[in-house]
């Protein structure tokens, strides 16, 4: 199957410690991929390199997306070329309705493709199109408000950071069956989490500690990490919290 994203060595520090250390991962089109690991592991991290984001983009090595370089591309630049990301923590919107941020991130721009996003993710559009996005809004809504904009949004490429965090267990299905329309529909989409019942809905997994790739492959083999708490090695996580929590 056809690679869509890649990195190469990809390393990246801060204040002289290495986040992310000579990552080489493939991600193939139109699968489900899945990174994880440990707290401090380097998993958001890596979400937010790949993104583009502000403080993340002095790294070394290479992110190649069909094939170009991502190197000297910002957000907006990615964007354009397919890439999104839903957040760990979702974005605010505050004073726009439901139905202006849909549409705004909407492909078409079709009413009955909002309606159908928003029912993927259990929501009725009739009775939430008009609501204001303020503070009055859980975590949880707001998370998946934001999800079904990506899925009206129809990306290539779709980072999705603890896609379960503030989500109650009731609204699970509706998360996970986001994901598997996002696929069905042709988006390579990677998990980052920390989660196994997060992991069973990807493919391919790769499993990080302290920044490096210890593991990968089918899902199968990489559960065994949340079985057994941790796999066999002579890896030494220190994570440094105390220095570096707010970077992973």
């Amino acid at each position: 199957m056809e690679t869509l994203l890649k990195t190469e060595n990809l390393t990246l520090s801060f204040n002289g410690k290495k986040i992310l250390d000579n990552l080489n991962l493939t991600f193939k089109r139109s699968e489900i991929h899945a990174v994880v690991g440990p707290n401090g592991a380097g998993k958001s991290t890596f979400a937010s390199t790949v993104m583009g984001l502000d403080g993340y983009r002095k790294f070394e090595g290479g992110i190649f997306y069909k094939g170009l370089s991502l190197k000297e591309l910002g957000v907006y630049e990615r964007a354009k070329l397919g890439i999104t990301m839903g957040w760990q923590e979702p974005a605010r919107f505050e004073g726009l309705k439901i139905r202006q941020f849909m549409k705004a991130s909407s492909k078409d721009k079709k009413e009955d493709s909002i309606i159908e996003a928003l029912s993927i993710l259990g929501i009725d559009y009739r009775e939430y199109a008009d609501r204001i996005i303020d503070k009055s809004l859980s975590g949880g809504e707001r998370k998946k408000f934001e999800l079904a904009s990506i899925v009206a949004m129809q990306p290539e490429l779709v980072i999705l950071d603890e896609p379960d965090s503030g989500i109650d267990v009731a609204s699970l299905d509706n998360i996970f069956g986001a994901i598997r329309h996002l696929h069905d529909n042709g988006a390579t989409v990677i998990l980052i989490t920390h989660s196994l019942e997060v992991l069973k809905n990807a493919q391919y997994a790769y499993l990080l500690c302290s920044g490096t790739l210890l593991d990968e492959g089918r899902v199968s083999k990489i559960r065994k990490y949340f079985e057994g708490k941790c796999l066999t090695c002579a890896h030494k996580n220190i994570p440094l919290f105390s220095e570096l929590e707010r970077y992973v």
